[in-house]
């Protein structure tokens, strides 16, 4: 029996928002038997992950700032803005992180950047698009290149790494592995191919690992 061609592409259209979802949260930590999910993956709405016992998932939603901490055995479904938890425990607080960055495109990110780097004078001092809460950020930044992070706000701390395509999962270099952390209270600009971005590193910010979606800059 044939399945009508108009049936089949009902389906089709039904079927691609939830493929097209944007991702909610990113998977900061896991320990034990966890499946569904892996180490730095973005998750969307309605994905499921499982735990087994002894098991241990943290993850940070991106708008709300809710990070939760969820021990198996049990079940997590990813919501909006936070997620249902049978059978396992759940933990959650918030944390600081810059939403309005997370949800920016690259290229919306990258063409604000050049115009405020071309307009920065002795009455126009830099101005930030977003924050991050820890003087180690991490980069999400894919392939080979040079990444370049320069002080706007004090001239002369310019960072140069050359990225070889092996960063984690591909796309995530991260500060917290190297001994030059960024000055807290400090204004700079990163470039990475065409992409771009003006960042200001919190004032109270500390150097190392931290909450993973308070030092995340998204340039792809």
């Amino acid at each position: 029996m044939k399945t009508p061609p108009l049936i089949v592409a009902g389906w089709i259209a039904l079927a691609a928002p939830a493929f097209a979802a944007p991702p909610v949260a990113l998977v900061e930590e896991i320990q034990g038997d966890v499946t569904g999910a892996e180490l730095m993956d973005y998750v969307v709405p309605g994905q499921t992950i499982r735990l087994g016992p002894d098991s241990t998932l943290v993850m940070s939603y991106l708008k709300s700032c809710r990070r939760e901490t969820v021990n198996g055995p049990g079940s997590v479904t990813v919501g909006p803005g936070e997620s249902k938890v049978e059978g396992a425990t759940l933990k959650n607080d918030v944390v600081n992180c810059d939403a309005a960055h997370a949800q920016a495109t690259a290229r919306e990110t990258s063409e604000v950047a050049a115009t405020i780097v071309r307009g920065i004078g002795p009455d126009n001092p830099p101005v930030a698009q977003a924050i991050i809460y820890g003087a180690s950020p991490i980069f999400e930044v894919s392939g080979r290149g040079t990444l370049v992070v320069e002080r706007l706000d004090q001239p002369g701390d310019r960072q140069q790494i050359e990225l070889n395509g092996r960063q984690f999962k591909g796309r995530f270099y991260d500060f917290a592995g190297t001994s030059h952390p960024l000055t807290p209270g400090g204004t700079y600009v990163a470039s990475f191919g065409p992409s771009r971005v003006v960042f200001r590193v919190d004032a109270q910010a500390k150097a190392g690992p931290g909450p993973a979606v308070g030092r995340l800059l998204r340039m792809n």
